[in-house]
C-alpha cells in the first residue's frame, strides 16, 4: 500500500496528496509538473479536443511508482496528451515520457490508462484505457479527428474514433468488427456465442465496454 504524503495549494478543490511504495523520503511535486504550459489551438473547431468532457475532472497520476492524487485532469485525445492545473491556475501539459499509468473519474466511474512504449513490434502507443487486464488483456485506444469544413461547410469539426485492441502473446491485434473479435475467441466459439446471445450482449465499437465481459468469460473459460 502507498503512504500518503500530502500537499496542499491554494486554487485547487482539495488536496494534492503525492504517495509512494518504496521511498519514505519527501515527494518533490515539481516532478508531476515537468510539463510545458498548454494553450488551447482549437478555438475554431466545433466541439473539442477531450475524451468525454472539456471540464476538468478527479484523477491521478503514478510516475516512477509515485501517485499523485486529487489532482484536476483531462484527457487531450487529438494530441494524446494529459493535463493538469497547478495552484496558480496554470494548465499544464504533463510529460508523457515520466507518467506510467493515470486514472480518471467521470460520471462516477473510475477509467484507468496506461502509457505503451511505441516499438518495431507494436501497432499501439500512447494512453490507452485498460478495459481487461486478465491473460488477453483489452485496451481501447481513444483519438479524435478535424473533420475539415464538416459544419455548413463553413467549420471544422471533432470527430471521435475508438479504436479496440487485444494483446494476445506479446502482440497488439487491432479489432475492427465483431467479426474479427470472435474469430480470435473461435476456440470457444459456441460457449461464447451462448454467452452473448444469453446476456443479450451488442458488442459496438462506438461502446468499447461492451467487449470486456465476452473477454472476461472467454479467459474463464480457458482456466
Amino acid at each position: 500500500m502507498f503512504s500518503g504524503i500530502s500537499y496542499c495549494f491554494t486554487g485547487f478543490s482539495g488536496s494534492v496528496t503525492a504517495s509512494e511504495g518504496n521511498r519514505n523520503d519527501t515527494t518533490d511535486i515539481q516532478v508531476l509538473y515537468n510539463g510545458r504550459a498548454w494553450r488551447n489551438l482549437y478555438n475554431r473547431v466545433r466541439g473539442d479536443q477531450f475524451l468525454f468532457t472539456p471540464e476538468f475532472m478527479l484523477g491521478s497520476v503514478i510516475i516512477d511508482k509515485k501517485k499523485f492524487n486529487n489532482l484536476k485532469v483531462k484527457y487531450d485525445i487529438y494530441n494524446d496528451e494529459l493535463l493538469t492545473i497547478t495552484d496558480r491556475g496554470i494548465i499544464i501539459q504533463l510529460n508523457k515520457e515520466i507518467i506510467d499509468y493515470f486514472d480518471m473519474n467521470y460520471n462516477n466511474q473510475i477509467f484507468h490508462f496506461k502509457r505503451i512504449d511505441a516499438d518495431s513490434l507494436n501497432s499501439l502507443s500512447g494512453y490507452v484505457n485498460v478495459l481487461y487486464d486478465g491473460e488477453m488483456p483489452l485496451y481501447v485506444k481513444y483519438r479524435k479527428e478535424i473533420l475539415l469544413l464538416a459544419v455548413e461547410n463553413k467549420y471544422d469539426l471533432f470527430n471521435q474514433i475508438n479504436k479496440i485492441y487485444l494483446q494476445k502473446d506479446g502482440k497488439f491485434i487491432q479489432i475492427n468488427s465483431k467479426k474479427e473479435f470472435l474469430g480470435i475467441l473461435r476456440d470457444q466459439k459456441q460457449q461464447v456465442h451462448s454467452f452473448i446471445k444469453s446476456n443479450n450482449i451488442r458488442i459496438s465499437k462506438k461502446n468499447p465496454e461492451t467487449f470486456k465481459p465476452v473477454i472476461e468469460y472467454y479467459d474463464k473459460l480457458r482456466h
